[in-house]
């Protein structure tokens, strides 16, 4: 299994600080990479995906390491919206995961004081190897902000990653209102 995004672990003493206060959720979490770290290192984690076999798979591992990992099985872009009831999310994780019309539900779904930690591709991302070639999956450049108006922004980084597998992604952290 990869290693957790390098965002992600900058923002690992936010995330813990946001789990005390409720739920952290990653969205679309496939086999797990974030959900597992974040359990590691004491958050109660629930993994949302649409893919049976990979929670299966999340479920067995979070088992065996004796972590607190939950896992939902929803359509994120099928079902009705989030299966979380408004205001009842400490923290939202999404990674590697695009459907513009989720983003108003991601916001409603915060608590308030909530943190949103979002890093997807951008359409620079075609250029390299791998990762979605859709534009429908693929952000335009200063797009992931404007997909959350009400949130006030922490970070942000929009750009190619360094190392042996460059990905183009944008990056944002951002706090719901008190």
């Amino acid at each position: 299994m990869p290693d957790p995004s390098s965002f992600f672990l900058a923002h690992l003493g936010s995330i813990l600080d946001a789990s005390r206060r409720g739920a952290l959720v990653d969205l679309a979490c496939g086999r797990g990479r974030h959900c597992l770290a974040a359990a590691e290192a004491g958050a109660h984690v629930i993994g949302v995906d649409r893919n049976g076999g990979f929670l299966e798979a999340l479920r067995r591992t979070a088992r065996g390491r004796h972590l607190p990992v939950e896992c939902v099985r929803a359509d994120l872009e099928r079902d009705p919206g989030l299966p979380f009831l408004p205001g009842s999310c400490a923290a939202i994780l999404v990674f590697r995961f695009l459907y513009r019309p989720l983003a108003p539900e991601i916001e409603t779904a915060l608590q308030p004081g909530g943190l949103l930690l979002y890093e997807t591709f951008t359409r620079d991302q075609a250029s390299l190897a791998g990762g979605p070639r859709n534009p429908a999956f693929l952000l335009e450049p200063g797009e992931l902000s404007t997909l959350f108006p009400n949130l006030e922004r922490l970070a942000t980084w929009e750009g190619t990653t360094d190392g042996a597998h460059p990905t183009a992604v944008a990056r944002l952290a951002a706090r719901k209102p008190a």
